[in-house]
C-alpha cells in the first residue's frame, strides 16, 4: 500500500484509546495540520546536521522530502517515518575535513556508506534481521554511538562555543530548561526553540551591545538574505571518491543500521503490527536515500525519532501525512532566500546546542547497554570496548593518526576505535571461557511492559514477537 488511504471513521481526531492505522487519514485539512507538525518536529535537526557537516542545509531540506517519498515508496507504505539528516555522520566528516576532504570527497564517502547501507538493507531482507543481532550485538552497537558522539566533543568546545561563549552558555541553558519544562511536543522540539532563541538573542546583542569584542564582526550577518531569490533551485554538487575518507564515515553504518531496526520496532509496538519483515526494506530504503541526497551534494539521511514522537502524541500514523510533509519540505527547498536565513546562525548558538545535541549521541550508546542489560563485568564486554572508545575520543581533532599503515592509508579516531570495538569484541568472545560465554546469552532487552500508545484502528492489541 502506498496511496489510497481509507478514510478514519469522521475523519476527527481518534478517541482516546483508539489511533488512525498507516493506511487510514484523517480528513485532508486535518491530515495537512498533522503533516505541519512532521515538518516542525523533523526542522531543527535537518538543517543543523547539514550545517555542522559544512553542507547547503537548503538542498538537504528538499532532499530529505524527496528521500521520505523513496522511503515510504520502498516499505510499501507499512512503516510511517520520516527520513531527515543523520546525526551519526557528522564525526566522520569533521574527520574527512579534518584530512583536508573537499566537499565532492565528503559527498563520496558519504554515498559510500550510502551504498554499504543499502546492501547491509538487502541482506537482512534476505537473511533475517537476527544476523544483525548476531554481527552486531547490543554491546557493540552501543559502543560505536557512544564513540561517534563523543568523538564530536572538540568541534563544539573548540570549534563553535569559543566563537560567542556568553550567547553558546545562554543557548545551551535554555536547551536545557527547555527539555524539563515544557511537555509533549514542545519538549521533543527543544533544540529547535534552543536555536530560535539563541538566534534571536544574538540579533538583539548586535542591537544592543554592539559587535563582538575584538573582531568587530556582528554575531548575525543578513547580507546574503537580503541577495538570495525567493525562488529558485539548490545549488547542486557532485561527488568523489577517496578510499580513505569512505572509511573514516563508514562507522556510521553500523549505528545507521541499529537506528533503523530500533525505529521499525517503535513503530511496529505503537501500531500493534509486526513490522520484523520489512525491517531490512527500511534499511535499504535509507541506504537508498542516502545515496540519492548525497549524489547531488543533500545530507545523509535516517529515520527521526522526533516524528515517531509526533506520532505518539496524535496517535495519527497514517502514512499521509508524512507525504504532506515531505512535499513542504519540499517546496522550502526551493526558497534559496529561507536557506541563506538558515546558514546565517551564529556560531555561538551552534556551540551551545552541540555541546548538547553530541552529548546526546553519545549517551544514547549508554541507552542502548542499559536496555539491553549489556554486563560490563563480563570482559568480552568491558576490555575491547573501552579499549575502542578511547581510541575514537582520544585521537578527535587530531590530524596525527593513531595507526599509519602506509605512506597514503591510515587509520585513527571514529575509524580504529570502530574496528578496535567491533572485531575486538568477536575475537574475545571466540577466547572467552564457557562461563563468559553463557554471560552473553543473558543479556537482550528488558521484557515488554506493555505499550501506553493506544489501540491502533482495526488491528489486534497482541504485542508483535
Amino acid at each position: 500500500m502506498a496511496f489510497g488511504w481509507k478514510l478514519y471513521g469522521d475523519g476527527k481526531t481518534p478517541p482516546l484509546g483508539e489511533a488512525v492505522a498507516p493506511d487510514e487519514r484523517l480528513s485532508w485539512p486535518r491530515t495537512v495540520g498533522i503533516g505541519a507538525q512532521h515538518v516542525v518536529a523533523m526542522f531543527g535537526a535537518t538543517f543543523v546536521f547539514p550545517l555542522l557537516m559544512g553542507l547547503d542545509a537548503n538542498l538537504a531540506i528538499m532532499m530529505s522530502g524527496i528521500a521520505t517519498i523513496l522511503f515510504l515508496l520502498v516499505v510499501q507504505g507499512k512503516v510511517p517515518s520520516y527520513l531527515g539528516s543523520s546525526a551519526s555522520f557528522v564525526g566522520g566528516v569533521v574527520a574527512v575535513r579534518a584530512a583536508g576532504g573537499t566537499d565532492a570527497e565528503v559527498l563520496g564517502a558519504l554515498l559510500v556508506s550510502g551504498v554499504v547501507l543499502a546492501l547491509v538493507g538487502v541482506l537482512i531482507h534476505v537473511a533475517g534481521v537476527r544476523l544483525v543481532n548476531r554481527v552486531l550485538p547490543p554491546a557493540v552497537t552501543g559502543a560505536v554511538v557512544m564513540l561517534i558522539g563523543f568523538n564530536l566533543a572538540p568541534v563544539a568546545t573548540a570549534t563553535y562555543w569559543p566563537q560567542d561563549q556568553w550567547v553558546a552558555l545562554a543557548t545551551m541553558t535554555f536547551v536545557i530548561v527547555a527539555s524539563l519544562l515544557l511537555r509533549g511536543f514542545l519538549g521533543r522540539i527543544s533544540i529547535l526553540l534552543g536555536l530560535v532563541f539563541g538566534y534571536l538573542l544574538s540579533i538583539v546583542l548586535d542591537w544592543a551591545a554592539g559587535p563582538l569584542g575584538s573582531t568587530g564582526e556582528s554575531r548575525v550577518d543578513f547580507s546574503a538574505v537580503g541577495d538570495a531569490p525567493w525562488f529558485g533551485l539548490p545549488t547542486f554538487n557532485g561527488p568523489s571518491f577517496s578510499f580513505n575518507f569512505a572509511l573514516l564515515v563508514l562507522p556510521a553504518v553500523i549505528a545507521l543500521v541499529a537506528e533503523n531496526a530500533g525505529h521499525v520496532k517503535a513503530v511496529a509496538e505503537m501500531t500493534r503490527r509486526d513490522l520484523d519483515p520489512v525491517i531490512g526494506r527500511a534499511v535499504f530504503a535509507d541506504g537508498a536515500a542516502t545515496v540519492l541526497a548525497t549524489s547531488v551534494g543533500g545530507s545523509p539521511t535516517t529515520t527521526y525519532a522526533e516524528n515517531i514522537g509526533v506520532m505518539a502524541a496524535t496517535r495519527v500514523y497514517s502514512t499521509a501525512a508524512y507525504y504532506v510533509a515531505a512535499v513542504v519540505a519540499i517546496v522550502l527547498g526551493l526558497v534559496p532566500k529561507f536557506g541563506a536565513l538558515i546558514n546565517a546562525v551564529p556560531g555561538g548558538v551552534l556551540g551551545g546546542i552541540t555541546v548538547v545535541l553530541y552529548g546526546m549521541i553519545g549517551l544514547l550508546g549508554a541507552k542502548i547497554w542499559k536496555e539491553n542489560r549489556v554486563d560490563f563485568a563480563n570482559p568480552v564486554n568491558l576490555v575491547p570496548l573501552a579499549a575502542g572508545i578511547v581510541i575514537a575520543i582520544g585521537n578527535a581533532g587530531d590530524d596525527a593518526p593513531l595507526l599509519q599503515i602506509t605512506d597514503d592509508f591510515s587509520l585513527g579516531g571514529i575509524a580504529l576505535g570502530t574496528i578496535v570495538a567491533v572485531v575486538g569484541w568477536h575475537v574475545a568472545r571466540a577466547l572467552a571461557p564457557a562461563e563468559m560465554k553463557a554471560s552473553l546469552l543473558r543479556e537482550g532487552p528488558h521484557p515488554a511492559a506493555g505499550s501506553t500508545f493506544g489501540h491502533v484502528h482495526g488491528e489486534e492489541t497482541q504485542t508483535p514477537r
